[in-house]
């Protein structure tokens, strides 16, 4: 195995970053490894803040569910799905038409693919100079808040955030979390929906006990999930409640389904 897949398959999340500067040549290193990043027609959908103002860093933390860390990172940037660029040299160039099209949602979908793309390019920039990087998919709550943050023109949603610094020597040797088996991700030719044994022991690779089941090895049944009163009794359960149903994911479709609003 080469030393890039080494670092691929080493990376984890990290949210405790020693008290050490990025060094400024290292930063514009990064930055430029961004901006190589694959995109959709070389258009580059996409935009970043360097969010560098200590107060707006500490209002992040708080906006993105109250996550300190974030202030203390040493490197902040928020990608944009950025259509705006586009539709201002289009104004610019006298390429707008009358009734002529705008922006839509397989726009911003598109938007969104490369400041993805570029955001990854980022993490495995920063890992192989041995940072560490988390993604903080709760700037795209709060839409109205962050909106105005970052001065964001109606074209340009934050698609993510990444917080980057020097891993602490924890953070460093922490186990890896476990992933899927590939066979359960991995298809050929077209999709496969998986069968009840399969969803059955989805989550139980580890030997663990995440699954109490019921009867012929189907989780138990699903409608407690939906009850706060009752316990959740398997794995499915708890990442319902924790994550599908909680009041961050209510928040997030609200925002995007405004920012959506605002798009179009």
């Amino acid at each position: 195995m080469n030393s890039t897949m080494d670092l691929i398959k080493s990376r984890r999340s990290v949210r405790a970053f020693e008290d050490r500067p990025i060094s400024p040549e290292l930063k514009s290193e990064l930055l430029d490894a961004i901006l190589r990043s694959p995109t959709a027609g070389n258009m580059m959908l996409y935009s970043v803040i360097d969010v560098t103002d200590p107060e707006k860093k500490k209002a992040l933390s708080q906006s993105c569910d109250e996550q300190p860390f974030i202030a203390r990172a040493p490197l902040v940037l928020v990608f944009l799905a950025d259509f705006q660029r586009w539709m201002d040299y289009f104004a610019f160039s006298g390429a707008l038409q009358q009734g002529g099209p705008t922006p839509r949602e397989s726009d911003l979908l598109l938007a969104f693919s490369d400041a993805l793309i570029a955001a990854q390019t980022a993490v495995l920039a920063a890992e192989s100079h041995g940072l560490g990087s988390c993604y903080i998919g709760d700037i795209m709550e709060r839409y109205e808040y962050h909106r105005d943050l970052l001065g964001l023109p109606p074209y340009a949603f934050p698609a993510t955030m990444l917080v980057i610094g020097y891993p602490t020597a924890q953070q460093r040797t922490r186990t890896l979390t476990e992933r899927l088996d590939r066979r359960y991700v991995v298809y050929e030719n077209r999709y496969r929906s998986l069968e009840r044994g399969e969803l059955a022991a989805l989550y139980g690779n580890a030997g663990d006990d995440r699954h109490s089941t019921a009867g012929d090895g189907a989780p138990a049944a699903p409608e407690t999930a939906q009850d706060p009163a009752q316990p959740s009794t398997n794995y499915g359960q708890q990442i319902y409640r924790r994550k599908f149903a909680a009041d961050y994911s209510a928040e997030m479709r609200r925002s995007v389904a405004l920012a959506l609003e605002n798009w179009r």
